[in-house]
């Protein structure tokens, strides 16, 4: 029988991904600042609403930074996912840090929780060639940072070889399901402001386009796989405006039309998981 699955998934940086790329300065912390106090509230409203479980990759910065709101996410049933600790990419990492702040965060997820994470998510979606044996070693279920296929969970590779002017040479499929995820199916290419020293990102797209655009995803998924699982990735500093917010809500109405079944990660990567290793 087909079933089309559907991860809402928020990355709930508030300040720390500002602060990854030393924009220190009052505005852009306030950015995070409304993620915390108006835009989170305003999302776990709209999942209580629906009776939808979603995926919350929250760095151990906001745990520890926003603790009332990070507890009302997880008493709210919401899976906590591991989103790094700082924000800081693994890709700018040595081995060593990378661990380190792996382990830091955990904790901070452990105390909030109960339990670490089971899934993970690099910042910025930019992992180490040290990355997926790390997230092994500690004993992840689901990584959700690349990009190899669209509605098909698959097994992540350790030990792949690019060098210029060498045919690649992929590594070994190891037991890590990799959920994977789009840059398209993101809120922040399609609605960030971003002005630097060095580039400006400004992207202020229609929400209700983006969103028809999203549903356009998932009814292909429906007409392709009998089986898939689609991820949106979302900011509450970048969806909880409200004029996205209404295109939010008029898209999981969608999508529940159309049959979609919604839930966490961890939910969809155990049934990926009975998939590919039976």
């Amino acid at each position: 029988m087909p079933r089309h699955i559907v991860c809402l998934t928020f990355d709930f940086d508030t300040q720390s991904g500002f602060i990854a790329r030393g924009m220190t300065t009052p505005t852009p912390l306030s950015r995070g600042e409304f993620g915390a106090t108006t835009a989170a509230p305003r999302i776990l409203k709209f999942l209580k609403e629906r009776g939808i479980k979603a995926t919350w990759f929250t760095p151990g910065f906001t745990i520890q930074s926003w603790p009332a709101e990070s507890v009302a996410v997880a008493d709210a049933g919401h899976e906590i996912g591991h989103h790094s600790w700082a924000h800081i990419p693994p890709a700018n990492q040595t081995r060593e840090e990378e661990e380190a702040d792996l382990v830091r965060a955990n904790e901070s997820i452990l105390k909030l929780t109960g339990r670490t994470a089971r899934g993970y998510r690099s910042p910025s979606w930019d992992l180490s060639e040290h990355t997926i044996d790390l997230l092994i070693k500690h004993g992840f279920l689901y990584d959700t940072s690349l990009m190899g296929a669209d509605y098909t969970p698959y097994r992540a590779r350790r030990g792949d070889v690019a060098e210029l002017g060498k045919p690649f040479r992929f590594g070994t499929p190891t037991d890590l399901i990799e959920m994977p995820i789009s840059w398209s199916l993101d809120d922040y290419p399609h609605f960030e402001f971003v002005r630097t020293p060095q580039s400006v990102l400004a992207s202020m797209q229609p929400p209700r386009a983006v969103m028809q655009a999203w549903l356009d995803e998932f009814l292909y998924m429906k007409k392709t796989v009998d089986w898939g699982v689609l991820t949106y990735t979302m900011h509450p500093f970048v969806i909880g405006r409200g004029s996205r917010m209404l295109a939010l809500e008029w898209l999981t109405e969608q999508l529940g039309r159309e049959g979609a079944v919604f839930m966490t990660m961890e939910q969809a990567a155990l049934e990926a998981k009975q998939r590919l290793f039976g």
